[in-house]
This record gives C-alpha cells, sequence and structure tokens, in this order.
C-alpha cells in the first residue's frame, strides 16, 4: 500500500513538534555547557542539526563520545534512518549577545546561592559591555519572604514591538527550581546592528536616518568661467564650419568640345 503524502499543513506542524521537542531534550542536556538554540537543516539525503553553545568541547565530549550519543538518542526516538541525521556542534561568537546563554549563567548564580540583585545586575553589565544596545531581566517568584513578586533591571534601549521587536530583540525564558519554589526568569537582550549580520542582524532599524556627506559645490566664479569656455568653443565651431565652403571654392564647368 503506498503511503500517503502528508499534507502542508501536517508537515509544518510536525515539523514545529519535532524542533520543540529536540530543543527541550538539548536544553535539559546540555544546561552546564551554555546550550544557546539549535537549527535544523532538511536536504534529501539527510538532516543536519546544529547545536549552538558556548563550551562546544564540553557537547562533543572527550573523543566525540557525547556527540555520538546524542545522535544515537535522537536517531531512535525520531525513527531516523541509519546514518540520516547528523549532529555539529558551533560556537557561540558572543556570548554577552545571546539571551538563553545569559539565562543558564543567572540559572545557575541563583542556584548556587547568589543575591537575586547581584546576580541580575552582573548579568545587565556584562551584556551592556558585549556592546548591546539594551538588556532587560525580569525574575519573577518568592525572591524574598512567602510573597511572591516580579523584579525588573534594566539598562540602555530596548524595542519589544514590530518588525525591530522581532528581529533585534532576542529572548530567553528559564525556569529555577529554588528550595522555596520556582522561580522564573526572562532575558531579553537588544541586538546591535552590524552590517555583515555576525554579532547582529544586517538589516537597519527603520528610524535610524543615515545623512550623506554632501558633495562638494563648485564656486560662482568656477561656473561662469566654464561657461565663458563653453561659449568660445561653440563660437570657434561656428566659425570654423562657416569658413569650410569658401575655402573650397566655386565648382569649376567641364569645358565643352
Amino acid at each position: 500500500m503506498p503511503e500517503r503524502k502528508m499534507s502542508i499543513k501536517r508537515k509544518f506542524v510536525a515539523d514545529g513538534v519535532f524542533y520543540s521537542e529536540l530543543n527541550e531534550l538539548l536544553t535539559r542536556e546540555l544546561a552546564e555547557d551554555g546550550y544557546a538554540g539549535v537549527e535544523v537543516r532538511t536536504t534529501p539525503h539527510r538532516t543536519e542539526i546544529i547545536i549552538r553553545a558556548t563550551r562546544t568541547q564540553s557537547v562533543l565530549g572527550e573523543k566525540g563520545q557525547r556527540i555520538r550519543e546524542l545522535t544515537s538518542v535522537v536517531q531512535k526516538r525520531f525513527d531516523f534512518p541509519d546514518k540520516a541525521v547528523e549532529l555539529y556542534a558551533e560556537r557561540v561568537n558572543n556570548r554577552g549577545l545571546c539571551a538563553q546563554a545569559q539565562a543558564e549563567s543567572l540559572k545557575f548564580k541563583l542556584l548556587g546561592g547568589l543575591a537575586v540583585r547581584r546576580a541580575c545586575y552582573g548579568v545587565v553589565r556584562f551584556v551592556m559591555e558585549a556592546s548591546a544596545k539594551g538588556c532587560e531581566v525580569i525574575v519573577t517568584g518568592k525572591l524574598r519572604g512567602q510573597r511572591a513578586k516580579a523584579m525588573k533591571f534594566g539598562d540602555g534601549y530596548m524595542i519589544k514591538t514590530g518588525h525591530a521587536g522581532q528581529v533585534y530583540t532576542d529572548t530567553a525564558v528559564r525556569h529555577v527550581l529554588m528550595r522555596q519554589g520556582v522561580i522564573g526568569i526572562k532575558v531579553s537582550i537588544f541586538l546591535p546592528h552590524d552590517p555583515e549580520g555576525k554579532n547582529g542582524p544586517s538589516i537597519p532599524l527603520d528610524d535610524v536616518v543615515t545623512i550623506a556627506e554632501p558633495k562638494e559645490e563648485p564656486s560662482p566664479e568656477t561656473i561662469l568661467a566654464q561657461q565663458a569656455e563653453a561659449e568660445r568653443r561653440a563660437a570657434e565651431e561656428q566659425m570654423a564650419m562657416a569658413a569650410a565652403p569658401e575655402e573650397s571654392g566655386p565648382p569649376v564647368e567641364e569645358a565643352g568640345f
């Protein structure tokens, strides 16, 4: 019996579920290795999964053992054929501009017993020193006492709405299982504009106006001199055209016999 072709709607849903489950697995497994996201590339022959992390050596493991174990887990869980899925590790260029890496860092600081205010201000300062345009850290839960509350720490410039909010703002959410209860962490980083697209989006912001340097205008004396030169050349050309028939002289009539 031939396989039924999957509809486009079901394919998008299946791809989304696959990405979500894979991201959740890697987030839990590679939390201590600076996990910063995953990218799935599908080719006709195999599926490539690129894991972005701050410590790629820990992700690979000794002689690549850990990455092979992760490949085997993914292959068995999602029913991939042999050698149909490949996992790669990619280092994050600037971890100060990665919201997921900073959220994980803040999570381990809080689990280590560091004061909330000190931990959050440390993250904000580190992000701003990494050439970010802005940063915001929100921590909610039972921070002190039995009453739950939210604390917000921010610095710089932040756009949350519209197309710029989608392109320029990198956001990550983590949950910290503390003794007194669950604490929620949300880190938002407003990325800088980078024409090469490495440290930030290559498309400029809508409200940024770039004023070009004005062209050097010639002085009035130069313009008048150019006009006089053009008139002189035109007059010389007219005189040359008028003198051309006179030099040739009248046509000589042939003598008849």
